[in-house]
């Protein structure tokens, strides 16, 4: 039980930081420099005004200084984090594989929400995550070298051959360059059956949202869906049932 709160009181640390990068990242401003301020107002948030979660409450989700409403995407954020790393711990343990899970999970968050805001997948996020998830092949078990070059090479090259394919026949951007790279780090971090996995289900969940927002208005018929956060969806499903819904989906056939 107690390593319980401290897992999640951990993982909602990480989530108070993955909101600066949410934040600051598609601004190209550091995400070290300057301490954390009010978007609207500009002053200096104090260290017990930035405790995540607890602070947002207390605050009742207003600035202290000039009273602007705090958006609830910060509490979701942290949340998240904490939930997620709870969740890594128990299926994981403390495990050489936990830490190197969770960075990679923390980045889906990050690229899940820049892409709903900005329609962007950041190469700094990426890039950095390719070569990450690589290196981690050679020394953690949970893939190989092989696989991970794979789910490099196939993710990458996969969507890249979908969006040239489409844009062959219709003329028209469908898929973005941040998508490719972001299955390439995905492959990367999970190994090539991941990056099918990722795309099956992705491409499953996408249609299916992509269906009911086209069914409520007009507008949404012709609204761009960014497929980021449906890829991301896919990549933590495999992290955390992967196996079993493998298995289930073989057990169909058998």
């Amino acid at each position: 039980m107690i390593a319980d709160i401290f897992v999640f009181c951990f993982g909602l640390a990480v989530g108070s930081f993955l909101n600066v990068c949410i934040y600051r990242i598609p601004e190209s401003r550091s995400i070290v420099h300057p301490p954390s301020s009010c978007p609207a107002c500009g002053q200096k948030i104090a260290f017990y005004d930035n405790i995540p979660l607890v602070s947002y409450l207390l605050l009742r989700a207003r600035c202290r200084h000039c009273g602007v409403r705090i958006s609830p995407r910060y509490l979701i954020v942290e949340l998240i984090a904490g939930l997620f790393a709870l969740g890594l711990f128990h299926r994981y343990g403390l495990s050489p594989e936990i830490g190197f899970l969770y960075v990679f999970v923390a980045a889906l968050v990050v690229v899940t929400f820049v892409d709903l805001d900005h329609r962007i997948i950041p190469d700094v996020i990426t890039y950095p995550g390719i070569v990450v998830g690589f290196v981690g092949s050679f020394w953690l078990g949970h893939v190989t070298v092989l696989d991970s070059l794979l789910g490099i090479l196939l993710g990458g090259g996969l969507l890249f051959l979908v969006a040239s394919g489409y844009f062959y026949l219709t003329k028209k951007e469908g898929m973005g360059g941040g998508d490719i790279k972001l299955l390439a780090m995905i492959g990367a971090f999970l190994g090539w059956k991941a990056t099918i996995f990722t795309i099956f289900v992705g491409s499953a969940v996408g249609t299916l949202f992509g269906i009911g927002v086209a069914l409520q208005t007009q507008e949404g018929r012709k609204a761009a869906v960014p497929f980021g956060p449906f890829l991301s969806i896919g990549a933590l499903l495999f992290v955390f049932f992967g196996r079993e819904m493998i298995a289930w989906y073989f057990g169909l056939f058998s």
